[in-house]
Formats: structure tokens, sequence, C-alpha cells
């Protein structure tokens, strides 16, 4: 007789979300209601209903990418504004399964329209600490420098985040591309980072290749990777990554969204996973690459065959690989093995 079992619904897996940037956290009709409010035109990437096709492995793709995330962080512009897409991303994150959420912003981005870099972050935090007690989401930030800026910008906002540690800020990133800039270039600002007890989560390892990582570990002392991908390429850094348990923020979607790799299935999670490599799976950016967190895992599921015990790997690794407290762990860790001894439907 044929099996009726279904697979386990992921959106009720526990789980953390490491990797959502701030702007990109946004839901498209927001989006456009903010655009419409202020006047704003969208190109038609972003109205069309579909992701854009995106091609950001040489220097012209990536300028359309930023242009397209800088059109829609333009129609960010009062804190009711900020509370309304921090409530939403919680809601978005709550919907997906996820107990608690990591999001990154440039606060300096947004400073123009909040009256200055400081009421720009306590605007910001403000909105995180309230849509986590309306949502019941942990949810705190990690806030990224801009590695197409002068490394003096991110020691002001390493020692901003630190003094801000106290009110929500967790990390202390590096994003854009890549390409740009040495990572050693950044080390004075991680070490005020570190230095404040704030966790280190650099991108590297998805526009370049695995000198990226090593740059990140070597350099900027990362205890998470944004992306680190490309690190499948080298074998004995892959082991450096296991050994030391540096965890990975790898986001499916965006990888191929942005030409990284062709296919979903060429995205190497199953190199990571099966070298013991830390993952936390995330959306990066769903407003322009169409899918948030629970679409990770579906991937993961269809295109490279994970099992559900593994997915429940997955998950704890994206807890373990957070900064949440015990007591949140702790929480999400149980569930996650109350979802994986639960029948599944039809079973």
């Amino acid at each position: 007789m044929e099996s009726t079992t279904r697979p386990r619904d992921l959106s009720q897996l526990p789980k953390a979300h490491l990797h959502l940037h701030f702007t990109g956290s946004m839901r498209p009709t927001t989006l456009i209601e903010l655009a419409d409010k202020y006047g704003v035109h969208l190109p038609e990437a972003l109205t069309g209903g579909e992701p854009p096709r995106l091609r950001a492995t040489d220097e012209r793709g990536w300028f359309r990418f930023q242009r397209l995330y800088d059109i829609a962080r333009s129609c960010l512009r009062t804190p009711e504004d900020i509370q309304r897409l921090v409530r939403e991303a919680a809601e978005e994150d709550v919907r997906d399964g996820s107990g608690w959420l990591e999001i990154q912003v440039d606060p300096t981005s947004y400073a123009p329209h909040l009256g200055g870099l400081i009421p720009a972050l306590e605007i910001i935090l403000d909105a995180v600490d309230s849509a986590s007690r309306d949502t019941g989401l942990g949810m705190r930030v990690l806030v990224a420098a801009n590695r197409m800026k002068h490394p003096l910008e991110a020691r002001t906002l390493a020692r901003l985040a630190v003094r801000y540690a106290d009110r929500g800020v967790v990390g202390f990133g590096l994003s854009n591309d890549e390409r740009r800039g040495m990572a050693r270039d950044f080390d004075r600002a991680f070490a005020i980072a570190r230095d404040g007890g704030l966790l280190a989560a650099p991108h590297g390892g998805e526009l370049t290749g695995p000198a990226s990582v090593r740059d990140c570990l070597d350099d900027l002392r990362a205890a998470r990777i944004g992306h680190g991908v490309r690190a499948a390429e080298d074998p004995k850094l892959l082991r450096r990554l296991a050994e030391r348990g540096v965890t990975c923020e790898v986001c499916p979607s965006s990888n191929v969204a942005l030409g990284v790799y062709e296919k979903p299935e060429d995205v190497p999670l199953r190199t990571l996973f099966d070298a013991g490599v830390p993952m936390a799976l995330g959306a990066d950016d769903p407003l322009l690459f169409g899918s948030r967190l629970v679409a990770q895992y579906e991937l993961a599921r269809r295109h490279h065959g994970f099992s559900d015990s593994e997915l429940a790997e997955l998950a704890r690794q994206s807890v373990r690989g957070s900064a949440a407290e015990v007591p949140m762990r702790e929480k999400l860790l149980a569930g996650i093995e109350s979802w994986l001894v639960s029948p599944p439907p039809g079973g």
C-alpha cells in the first residue's frame, strides 16, 4: 500500500535567523505603499511581482543590485516607517518558525532622514524592542559597516555599536562588495567591537573565493561568516571552519539570484554540512530575492535531499551560532527536538 506520509512542516521547525538585511527584509507591498506615499518612482524590477534578475558576479550586476537596494531604502523616512518594517519582518519570521532574529543594519544609511546617526540607531533599536514584545520573537541587531567606505567610518560605527550593546546590539558586521577593500583595513573596527563584547560577523566567501573567508578569520577574527559558501572550494579551510566552530550564514536563494551559483543544487550545502561546518540558513534580502527563511530549508530538502533529522540539525546549528541567551537557546533547542519526534502528517 502506498504511503501517505507527508514531510514535516518546516514552518513549524524552530530556528534562528542570523542573516537578514534591514531594507531587504521589507515586504514588496510595503515598498510600493511607501514609494507612493513619498512619490518615489520604482523601477519595474521592484514592482513586477517577480524577483529581479540580478547577476552580481560582475561589477555592473552588483551596481544594479545596489541601486535597487538604495531606491528601496530611500522609502524609509520616518520612525513610523522603521517601526512598520521591523514589525513586519518579525511577523514574517514568526510565520516561518523563527524564534530568534538578528537583523543587520548600517544606521548611517538611514541617518539623513532620521536626525543623525545616533537617533537613527535608537529609532531602530526601539522598533526592534517593540516588535519583539508584540510578536514574541527574540530579536536583536547586528550593526554592519560598509566596506565601500573609509575604515574610519567603520571604527565610528563599532564604537557606537558597543555603546548600545545593552540596548540590543549583539554583533558587528562588514557588508557590500567584498571585491573592494581589504578585510585587514577594518581590523581596528572589529577589535573595538570584539573588545566591547560584540560578535564579529563579516561577509566573506560570496562574490570572491576562499581567500576572503581566510581574511575574515585571520584579520577580523570572525566568529561567524556572512555567506562563506566559497570555502567549499578549499578542503583545508573547511576543516579550519569546522574545528573552530565558525558558523557560516548561508543564503541559498540569494546565491542563485546573484549568480554565485547557477542552480539551487549547485549551492554547496551538502559539502559544508558533511565537512562539519556549522551553518545558519538565511534569507539575506527577501525583497530582492523573493523568498524568506523557511524557503531556504525547503531548498535544502528538495534540492539537496536533507532529511528531517538533518534539517533539525541545521536548525540547531543556527541556534548555537546565534547571540541568543541561554534560556532562549534551550527553549528553541527543545522545540527542535519536539518537532523531530512528532509524527509527520499522515504518518
